[in-house]
């Protein structure tokens, strides 16, 4: 999933409409959530950015509910990502990417009886769930990952 804006950046725009579904951010559709549950149904992968957007400071921002959303409907399996070092590379608002150190860490896959405890989880329960999970992450990799 990927904000509808990259997809019309030459270069990168050819390669995100290959890979990714666009997202409309000042305007959620529910045809954007029905098809991110669907693809989970049929057993694809599918990559979100929980936060909405690259961090300005590096540091962890308030998870969107949509991230819940989606899980909670899908009822899938979530795995944790922390991607640390791409506020350097590319800090919000420059036009080229700089020369940085980028880390992924992967985290334990979180199961639906972690994430839904009960038929009433809401959706922000869920993200917060999620959140803290990867802010874990950043935790205990915070030497590996500044």
């Amino acid at each position: 999933m990927a904000r509808k804006g990259l997809f019309t950046i030459p270069l990168l725009g050819w390669f995100i409409k290959h890979f990714a579904v666009p997202i409309d951010r000042e305007k959620t559709r529910t045809s954007t959530i029905k098809s991110a549950v669907r693809r989970l149904n049929n057993g694809e992968l599918l990559i979100i950015f929980p936060e909405g957007r690259r961090s300005e400071t590096g540091e962890l921002q308030k998870g969107k509910r949509g991230v819940g959303m989606i899980a909670g409907l899908s009822k899938a399996i979530v795995v944790p990502a922390l991607i640390s070092g791409s506020d350097r590379a590319l800090p919000v608002g420059a036009r080229w990417l700089r020369r940085a150190r980028i880390s992924i860490v992967f985290d334990n896959p979180l199961s639906p009886s972690t994430l839904y405890v009960d038929k009433n989880s809401s959706n922000e329960e869920i993200t917060r769930k999620i959140m803290r999970s990867i802010g874990k992450i950043k935790n205990r990799h915070a030497d590996n990952c500044s």
